[in-house]
């Protein structure tokens, strides 16, 4: 994990928590979306190319609404991820022309759903247990910040990561999405921390970078 050079009064002085992103950061897709969607829809039986889904699937993405949900309960929010999820790949395979294929998209769409919660399709970036371990022998408090949904903690598990983190705040359950400060805030409030004594690092120059520094953190964006 690449830390660009800090100025010497945030390198005396441990910061208080430092929160990470998730996907992009900690680890990533170990092929591709679309590789791994052409790899599901095979087991259905379904023969489709990657690199069209792979585009498709960044521009229903980019399109799509956040993945937040407020005020509602924990069982709920399950089943409003899974529909946000379908709705999303149902976009997907319909801009790459593929969704008439499936004979039964809703088995196809649960295997895949269920496939993203094993460590099958996710790698660990090769310098992060290195950096997690020095941070957390410097009694450093390490939590996790993520547009993601309540299956990360069952990847994190699996990724043998979930040990070094004392707090995972997500999107759907926190009813904001990074960029917004609401989530930055939720998560320091884990920690009764003030934004100056925060890091938050990221992938994303608009959703971590941009969103931390506005929420008053100290925002640090890593290259993958």
């Amino acid at each position: 994990m690449n830390i660009p050079e800090l100025p010497v009064t945030l390198i005396d002085k441990n910061p208080q928590v430092i929160f990470l992103d998730a996907v992009g950061t900690l680890f990533g897709v170990r092929s591709s979306v679309g590789a791994i969607y052409a790899q599901v829809a095979q087991g259905e039986g379904v023969e489709l190319e990657a690199e069209p889904l792979d585009r498709a699937f960044y521009q229903a993405f980019a399109a799509a609404t956040p993945l937040a949900f407020s005020e509602q309960e924990p069982e709920k929010i399950r089943e409003l991820e899974f529909q946000w999820w379908r709705d999303l790949a149902v976009e997907t395979f319909t801009l790459a022309g593929s969704i008439d294929q499936f004979p039964d998209f809703d088995k196809f769409f649960l295997t895949l759903y269920d496939y993203f919660a094993t460590a099958e399709p996710w790698v660990v970036y090769p310098e992060v247990i290195a950096a997690l371990t020095h941070w957390r022998s410097q009694d450093i408090k390490l939590g996790i910040i993520s547009n993601f949904d309540s299956r990360i903690y069952q990847v994190l598990n699996v990724l043998e990561l979930m040990d070094f983190f004392s707090s995972i705040t997500i999107s759907s359950e926190a009813g904001a999405a990074k960029p917004d400060a609401q989530i930055f805030t939720t998560a320091l409030g884990k920690y009764n921390c003030p934004p100056t004594g925060a890091w938050h690092i990221g992938d994303s120059l608009r959703e971590d970078y941009q969103g931390a520094t506005q929420a008053g953190m100290r925002g640090i964006l890593i290259k993958r």
